[in-house]
């Protein structure tokens, strides 16, 4: 076995000589660092097309070594050799190519190909996230730590999703599913499963998949999702870091309010200032569904409850929470509209006193309870 391992190694270290352009990336990948599969390299994975630019080297030929553009019909032109094809290829695979071809004018060439300027990768992020539609997402080329060569930043699953504002609080990240077209056949393209939810529990990298150029991501809307499910997802860094909720009526800081995902109801009040002493003890929650529909929910505001889906439920992306005037405010104004021209002669009557009275903290159950029911009644005019 031992010699079998050796003759192993010998053998791909003598592969290695000839193909200079891949040596490295080979043995890495075959031997990995415990005799097992490395990760693939971005060299490895990043596919050339139009619009890059790369540099080749020659070893001991420095008038070919320069820049090269890769053209729109996905090839590049080079000395003696003329057209090659390279739209497809990675790195790897075009210095094989290349060298298999200079081999008829020089004696064992090696060659290198380092991706100077990389093009931009056209994604399209359908399903449940903030904008749906086609990105372009640009391609750095970042510095190696070891020498002078760069190596490309490729997009994956959560990158592409970021670009598209993150996911919404409806979608299913267990069962996103990836569309890659075929480049030499048209219509004949493969389906990928991905699941973002192994990603965040179990780190499981592999699931944030490379993508290539012409790619499609598509994140469908969940049937159920619990709470737990949600506050992780929340946190997840292919999430949205903000949701915009509007709170109007009778709060001391009216408008939109900018809030973290799966803000609870009580916590929104309070950012929005608190209520004011003549708001209603109940709020209407003004919902936009992912059908279009709309849902209005009246809740009684506890400013101590946990989340929960009655009480205090996590708010959405452009919910709106409508906080109205209670009932004895509203009587009160009324009293107050018709009794003001004799504000004179009710002076004597003490009339501020008797609404104090009545406005106190003092109210019995059963008043509480009459004035949750009158709250009930004028639902339709919030």
């Amino acid at each position: 076995m031992k010699r079998f391992f050796i003759t192993t190694v010998t053998g791909l270290l003598a592969v290695a000589v000839q193909s200079p352009g891949l040596a490295q990336e080979n043995v890495v990948q075959a031997l990995g660092s415990n005799g097992e599969d490395a990760p693939l390299s971005s060299e490895r994975l990043y596919t050339l097309g139009a619009g890059d630019r790369l540099f080749m080297d020659i070893f001991n030929l420095p008038d070919f070594s320069r820049q090269y553009d890769v053209l729109a019909d996905g090839t590049i032109n080079l000395p003696l050799i003329g057209t090659v094809y390279a739209q497809g290829k990675t790195l790897g695979q075009l210095s094989n190519e290349v060298e298999s071809r200079y081999a008829r004018f020089v004696n064992v060439p090696s060659v290198t190909f380092d991706l100077q300027q990389a093009r931009s990768f056209q994604i399209a992020v359908a399903g449940e996230v903030r904008r749906p539609g086609s990105y372009p997402i640009a391609i750095e080329a970042q510095q190696r730590n070891d020498d002078s060569s760069t190596t490309p930043t490729i997009p994956t699953v959560t990158r592409a999703i970021q670009t598209a504002g993150g996911v919404t609080e409806s979608a299913d990240i267990r069962n996103i599913r990836v569309y890659r077209p075929n480049p030499e056949r048209t219509g004949d393209g493969e389906w990928i499963d991905i699941d973002l939810w192994a990603l965040i529990q179990d780190g499981d990298l592999s699931q944030d998949l490379v993508l290539r150029d012409g790619d499609s991501v598509v994140v469908p809307e969940a049937t159920e999702l619990l709470t737990e499910e949600a506050l992780a997802i929340a946190t997840a860094n292919f999430s949205p870091n903000i949701i915009n909720v509007y709170i109007a009526g009778q709060v001391n800081s009216p408008g939109l309010v900018e809030l973290p995902p799966n803000t609870p109801l009580n916590q929104a009040i309070l950012a929005a200032g608190g209520r004011v002493s003549s708001a209603s003890r109940r709020v209407t929650l003004v919902r936009v569904n992912p059908n279009g529909t709309v849902t209005k929910e009246r809740i009684r505001i506890d400013l101590d409850a946990a989340v929960n889906d009655e009480a205090n439920p996590t708010l959405r992306h452009n919910d709106a929470i409508l906080v109205g005037r209670s009932t004895l405010a509203r009587v009160t104004d009324t009293l107050n509209t018709v009794l003001s021209p004799f504000n004179g002669f009710l002076d004597i009557f003490r009339i501020v006193d008797i609404v104090d009275e009545v406005t106190d903290d003092g109210l019995n159950d059963l008043q509480e309870a009459q004035l949750d029911e009158l709250d009930e009644l004028d639902d339709d005019e919030l």
